[in-house]
Formats: C-alpha cells, sequence, structure tokens
C-alpha cells in the first residue's frame, strides 16, 4: 500500500510517498481503508520532534515511533480482529490512530465509531482529533453552561471552530478570538462577538468571561487571568501551531500553571488532555447528525500532496481543518 512515512524528525521534505506492507489488525483492531484524513497541528509537532522533551514522553528518540504519519481518518472497514464486535466489513467509519496518512489504517476499536450519515469521507475526517478536543475542553474540562460567558482564542482554528459551535449548543454567549481574514467565518459559525487580535488584546479590552478555552498559547497567565471573572475557568490547551526549535513548547504554560494554582483561591486554572473515545466519536456524531456542529474544511489535498499540505497549515495559517484525500 502506499503511506506517507517518516523516518527523522525535520522538515516536510522529509516525508516520503512510499510502497509499505499492508498492515494486519489484531485481535482488538479494525483495518480500515483510509478515503480521507485530516492534518492537525499535533502532525506538525510529531513531524518536529517539538517539543523535544516530547520526544521522551511520546514521540519517541532518537527517531520517531510512529513511522507514518497522520492521525484523523475516515474510511470503511476491510477487516476486524477476532476480538472485535459491532463493527464488519463495508461499515463506514471514522477515529483517530497513528498512520492515518496511508490507504490502510490499523485502529483500536475502541477509537472507532460509525461516520456522520450525511458526512462526507473528508467531512468526518476532519472530526475526531480537533472536535474530541473541543468536547472534552468545554463539556468534561470547563462544564460550560447555559448563559455562561465563553471566550475562545483562536476560534478560526480546527479546534477553535469545533469549540465556537459546541459553546454554542450549550448555551454559552460566544465571543471568538481570529485575525482579519476569518472574522466573517468565525461569525458565520454562531459567534455572538468576534474580537480581531490585530486590532485588539482581548486580556486587556476590560470585558470579563466565565471561560476561557486558550488554544493558541500567545498569552500569559496573568494576562489570562485578567479576562476572567473573579470566578471564572481558564482551559489551556497545547494544540496549536507554532514554528518549533523549543525544549518546551507550550508545556511551559502548563507548569506554570501548575504552580500558580495552589495560590490561585477563586479562579479556577486547567489544563486540557483530551483522550480518545468511541463515545466521544458517538457523541459528537448525533451532534453532526443533527446539524448542531459541522467541520469547515479550508483545502484539500491528494496523499502525495502531505507536505504541501503541512506547510499550508503552518505557513499560510489554514482557517480550521485540512484534509487528505486517499
Amino acid at each position: 500500500m502506499k503511506a506517507v512515512v517518516q523516518d527523522r524528525y525535520g522538515s516536510p521534505d522529509v516525508l516520503e510517498l512510499r510502497d509499505v506492507d499492508k498492515p494486519v489488525p489484531a485481535a482488538d483492531e479494525v483495518l480500515v481503508r483510509v478515503h480521507a484524513a485530516a492534518v492537525n497541528a499535533y502532525d506538525w509537532h510529531a513531524l518536529h520532534g517539538d517539543p523535544y522533551v516530547a520526544r521522551v514522553m511520546a514521540f519517541g528518540l532518537p527517531r520517531p515511533k510512529a513511522k507514518i504519519r497522520g492521525r484523523d481518518f475516515a474510511g470503511r472497514v476491510e477487516a476486524v480482529g477476532s476480538a472485535v464486535k459491532g463493527l464488519a466489513p463495508g461499515d463506514e467509519v471514522f477515529g483517530e490512530a497513528d498512520g492515518a496518512f496511508a490507504e490502510y489504517v490499523c485502529a483500536p476499536a475502541d477509537v472507532v465509531a460509525a461516520k456522520p450519515a450525511g458526512f462526507t469521507f473528508e467531512q468526518a475526517a476532519a472530526m475526531p482529533l480537533a472536535a474530541n478536543t473541543a468536547l472534552i475542553g468545554l463539556r468534561d474540562v470547563a462544564r460550560v453552561r447555559p448563559g455562561q460567558k465563553v471566550l475562545i482564542n483562536g476560534a478560526s482554528g480546527g479546534v477553535g471552530t469545533f469549540a465556537l459551535q459546541l459553546a454554542k449548543v450549550y448555551g454559552a454567549e460566544v465571543t471568538g478570538v481570529c485575525r482579519t481574514r476569518n472574522v466573517d467565518l468565525v461569525r458565520s459559525l454562531g459567534a455572538d462577538h468576534v474580537v480581531d487580535y490585530t486590532e485588539e488584546d482581548f486580556t486587556r479590552g476590560g470585558r470579563r468571561y466565565d471561560v476561557v478555552l486558550d488554544l493558541v498559547g500567545n498569552h500569559s497567565l496573568t494576562a489570562l487571568r485578567r479576562a476572567l471573572t473573579p470566578t471564572g475557568t481558564l482551559v489551556l490547551s497545547g494544540g496549536g501551531v507554532y514554528e518549533g526549535g523549543s525544549l518546551l513548547g507550550p508545556m511551559g504554560l502548563f507548569i506554570r500553571r501548575q504552580l500558580l494554582s495552589p495560590f490561585v483561591r477563586r479562579q479556577h486554572l486547567l489544563d486540557l488532555a483530551a483522550k480518545q473515545s468511541k463515545e466521544n466519536l458517538t457523541a459528537l456524531r448525533e451532534l453532526a447528525d443533527s446539524g448542531k456542529i459541522t467541520p469547515v474544511i479550508d483545502r484539500t489535498y491528494p496523499l502525495s500532496e502531505v507536505p504541501e499540505a503541512m506547510r499550508y497549515l503552518v505557513v499560510e495559517h489554514a482557517r480550521a481543518k485540512v484534509v487528505i484525500t486517499v
């Protein structure tokens, strides 16, 4: 099968489209014929092995543990392991697993779900990592309630576009922060207010929010806390894209949060740690089927142009999702 392979850390130039062996599913896995995949900030960080500490914790030393890039996928089940129940060859599914930039991927059955019925494979592939991160950040970490004022810093990105829609589903009054060219997009997704960060710093604007979901990491904790109400909740996510070359990257902000939290009495400073689950994918599918959330796709690229897709994600600051057609 064809797959996008990475033997060493570096720029998108290290990625190669090669013929590799078709994977064989373990007892608890399914083999999926990939029809579409999606590019995430995670893929960029894994490509560079950045921040460097993540090489020890996740990506691998001295070379990448996962040779085939990509995590989000949508396609048809080709085969199932002996212990898998509820999935069968021919089922249209979506999910998240290493190795999605390929014609076939093996994934644990407990992180694969039936894709939204009305969605194309490209739309379904845009959802798993980004929409799941947004769901966990707002529903489980911030516990957003109707009537709360929620600000999303990075509202035009992959996670941000889903977070904005989910916050509206939960009944919040939503402010989205983005650059000028994305103002209309953020407003079209239901934002009640839009802050153009090239014109205004939301941490100095005087408005206060019950929840701030920070998907960018470009402000200090002191600045972010200024934007909170006295009992507000700050949720930090390290999923943003940056040029790299750092020891800790966004993890430095998490460490400072951990050090500061014991001394903060009324405000809540929390980290967003997303975890894959079939239950969350099912919840997202139901929201998609009911028309409450929909992915925004900026561009699509064929499998042979994954390096170009990765560059576009970062250099051009892609809005929402970049999708790979297989």
